[in-house]
């Protein structure tokens, strides 16, 4: 999965937030947020706008109610602008305001191949937009006394292990949602693609090197995966029933689901789509994240999404009652770890919550985001702004290409400053540009008509030693085993529970290459697998922050 930070578009080798809502009874519920719903009494608390402004929500900018009519005004030029430059088969835009949906309209096609219209009700798979969602099911069940965001996975989950022991022992849900556990940036998304399943992904975590705990942020899927596991757990379900009953059904999303199978069941489904040099087609092979369904695996609607846009900016209240409660809604959607520094004195720094980027636009409002992409087919995108009661969510059908970032930010200039202030479609093109490129040392380059050109072999190459002497079994702790095998005059990698098999091309020497799988790598992208001294090393594997992971040691020298 491709996971991006609006504020802060972060790339890896071979991976590619006017009006205050509390409760009407605020200082005798603020403690509990109004949240035992358990109680017949807690049905009728209604919803209020009745909290004074403090000085740090002020902005020196103020936003006519007019300024904001216009801005609603333009989405829809905005989003048929945006349609032609990008190519995007199918988009659908919601716009809410006011614990009300001002603007939802679909726009494209949900396939090329059926040319079936995108309406306001057309499902698309989130990917990472999840992880806010998410993040609310977890606050509903803290408000409810289940957990609680600090709660230690110990005592959730006892098997779930770091490969430091005081990690591993204080590490808490909260820690995991916001990504300062110390676990690599996503790392466990290549076991995904060699199919694996989540136990055995979450397992895998302890072999894991740690940066400081609680000191560093790496966006990690699976870590905040395994938190909401041990949420499910302690509520004695699973997350996707648990999701249904605390989220999708009290705000009335009969359309959303964390389920795959769900998503493939809906005939008025969004299907993913990829480029072919300059042009986008139909993905051959649709992405199923069930895996890692608490990060990425929701899939929703541009209407139902806008219901849980006015539940968040309502501080967890929906339809006249506090459904969250606001305190354990609130943590969620305040700092908690600095997810990017500010690069000179004159930058604001972004942050991470628990599921939410958390920043501060140019007009020193709170800005609540997160994006979501698959390389299959998928790119999303919601903004809010609490202090204008005012958020906008846009999802499309297509690789991430930055078209969702880019209506978003003119959208919320518009709010602000009645006016769009940078070149966002240029700014975010740049910037998926290098997100989308192909990896490795000898990666391939893409062609505008389609294909890749890639680099041949050096004219010097070094003649490989007998295929046999690389032949064997081979290990990894947090990869498992591997085999290399010989298929007549050429090499063959098998690994994973599914025993996938690998081609592998003779490069020079004791070098080999091969084309890694999923998502996790983009088309065009070549990985060498180098033996030497009783090692296989597979390249992709053993990148950044999983250095060592991707070294396979032979159970046997290889023989003469």
């Amino acid at each position: 999965m491709i996971t991006l930070l609006t504020s802060a578009c972060r790339t890896q080798t071979f991976r590619a937030g006017m009006l205050r809502i509390t409760c009407v009874a605020a200082i005798a519920l603020a403690a509990t947020g109004c949240a035992n719903l358990a109680h017949a009494d807690a049905q009728a608390v209604a919803c209020a706008a009745d909290s004074p402004v403090v000085p740090n929500e002020f902005s020196g900018i103020d936003i006519p109610a007019a300024q904001i009519d216009a801005a609603v005004g333009q989405v829809d030029a905005l989003a048929q602008k945006l349609m032609t430059s990008s190519g995007v088969p199918g988009m659908a835009v919601a716009v809410v305001r006011d614990g009300k949906t001002v603007f939802a309209k679909g726009y494209g096609v949900r396939s090329l191949d059926t040319g079936v219209p995108v309406d306001a009700d057309t499902v698309f798979q989130l990917a990472s937009m999840s992880k806010s969602i998410g993040a609310t099911v977890v606050a509903h069940q803290v408000g409810a006394g289940v957990v609680a965001w600090d709660t230690r996975m110990q005592k959730l989950m006892p098997a779930f292990k770091l490969s430091e022991w005081y990690a591993t022992n204080n590490v808490t849900l909260g820690d995991l949602y916001a990504h300062r556990s110390g676990l690599p940036e996503h790392i466990a998304d290549f076991l995904e693609d060699l199919g694996f399943n989540r136990a055995q992904m979450l397992d895998k975590l302890r072999y894991a090197p740690l940066a400081p705990f609680r000191a560093h942020y790496a966006y990690t899927n699976f870590g905040m995966t395994a938190a909401a596991a041990a949420v499910a757990a302690a509520s004695g379900s699973d997350w996707a029933t648990l999701s249904q009953q605390a989220l999708y059904a009290p705000l009335g999303m009969n359309s959303t689901s964390s389920r795959y199978a769900d998503f493939l069941a809906r005939a008025n489904r969004a299907v993913g789509h990829v480029k072919d040099g300059s042009r986008f087609v139909v993905t051959p092979s649709q992405r199923d994240p069930d895996a890692q369904s608490p990060a990425g695996g929701v899939s929703s609607s541009i209407n139902d999404v806008a219901r849980w846009m006015n539940m968040v900016l309502a501080n967890g209240c929906a339809n006249g009652t506090q459904l969250i409660a606001g305190a354990a809604l609130l943590s969620a959607i305040s700092p908690q770890v600095v997810a990017a520094a500010p690069p000179n004195p004159r930058s604001r720094a972004s942050f991470y919550g628990y599921g939410f980027n958390v920043g501060e636009s140019g007009a020193g409002r709170v800005v609540l985001t997160h994006s979501g992409a698959f390389a299959l087919g998928a790119a999303t995108a919601y903004t809010l702004i609490p202090s204008a009661n005012i958020g906008i969510v846009t999802l499309t059908n297509a690789l991430p290409t930055g078209a969702p970032e880019t209506l978003n930010a003119e959208f919320a200039d518009l709010v602000q400053f009645g006016r769009i202030t940078l070149p966002w479609d240029e700014l975010y093109a740049g910037a998926f540009k290098g997100i989308l490129a192909p990896t490795g040392e000898h990666a391939c380059a893409p062609k505008l008509d389609g294909g890749f050109d890639c680099p041949a072999p050096p004219a010097d190459a070094v003649p490989a030693q007998p295929l046999a002497r690389y032949a064997g079994s081979y290990a990894s702790d947090f990869y498992g085993p591997a085999e290399i095998l010989v298929a007549g005059s050429a090499l063959k990698l098998r690994i994973g529970p599914q025993n996938m098999t690998f081609d592998l091309s003779h490069w020079s020497g004791d070098e080999f290459l091969m084309t890694p799988p999923g998502e996790s790598a983009m088309p065009g992208s070549r990985s060498t697998v180098a033996f030497a001294d009783g090692t296989m090393t597979i390249e992709y594997m053993n990148a950044g922050d999983e250095k060592g992971l991707g070294v396979f040691r032979s159970a046997r020298r290889p023989q003469p």
